[in-house]
């Protein structure tokens, strides 16, 4: 399994911006699906987070092919989900 992490976000969210920006900075890629253009996202989101939209909700695959969510996690939860 490959290791990746899927930030849900959306417009106008200055969390969403502000874990995007320090993946940039810290060079993890990612792959980012915006929840109001992507149903079946939106839908995801809704699933994990008590039916509400709340992001950034991310999904992340270690390099072990442990799968967790988080909403609104750290740079260092993301990090450390990763690593596991």
């Amino acid at each position: 399994m490959t290791a990746g992490i899927t930030v849900y976000w959306r417009p106008g969210c200055t969390y969403c911006i502000k874990l995007r920006t320090q993946l940039r900075l810290a060079r993890i890629p990612y792959r980012k699906v915006n929840i109001w253009r992507d149903p079946d996202a939106a839908a995801f989101v809704r699933s994990v987070a008590d039916r509400n939209e709340t992001v950034p909700t991310v999904r992340v695959t270690s390099a072990g092919g442990r799968e967790s969510v988080m909403t609104n996690p750290s740079l260092a939860q993301v990090k450390q989900a990763l690593a596991v």
